[in-house]
């Protein structure tokens, strides 16, 4: 085979990445973050709260809250976990369905709304020029379902 073959061989069984996408700037100078905790808990009581890997399976706004959204997960337990959160005024249902959030799965059930929420979803919240900001928590969507968290 001559030489120019195994060059344009070589080239079409290589695995093309795409280009690299220009780093997103954000400026962080206006933020206001809340103050660290003064006070230490133990390794024991902290690693009492279980902290799962969840696969939004489906994810709807609750009638009558203007707040509420009722999600539908993925624990990792086969069966369909029920948690409700806060953050209608952060996103929309339907962008969050397919995303792999992080939760506390052993929390006592909550009622809201006439609803039963066994956990809670994991955000980050600031304030930034006086307004507050969240952004759910979300992972690598390569983390299975009930993943436990450290």
């Amino acid at each position: 085979m001559p030489k120019a073959e195994k060059v344009d061989e070589k080239v079409q069984n290589s695995p093309v990445s795409a280009p690299a996408a220009p780093e997103e700037k954000i400026d962080f100078s206006k933020v206001e973050i809340e103050p660290l905790f003064a006070d230490f808990v133990d390794f024991e009581t902290f690693s009492k709260s279980d902290f799962r890997a969840v696969k939004v399976l489906a994810c709807e706004a609750v009638k009558k809250s203007k707040k509420l959204l009722k999600f539908t997960l993925d624990d990792g337990t086969g069966v369909e976990r029920t948690i409700l959160s806060g953050i209608h005024a952060y996103y929309e249902p339907e962008e969050l369905v397919g995303k792999t959030c992080v939760a506390i799965t052993n929390l006592p059930p909550r009622p809201m709304m006439g609803i039963e929420s066994c956990g809670m979803l994991i955000s980050a919240v600031h304030h930034e020029e006086g307004e507050e900001k969240l952004h759910l928590l979300m992972l690598d969507n390569h983390i299975p379902a009930g993943a436990k968290m450290y």
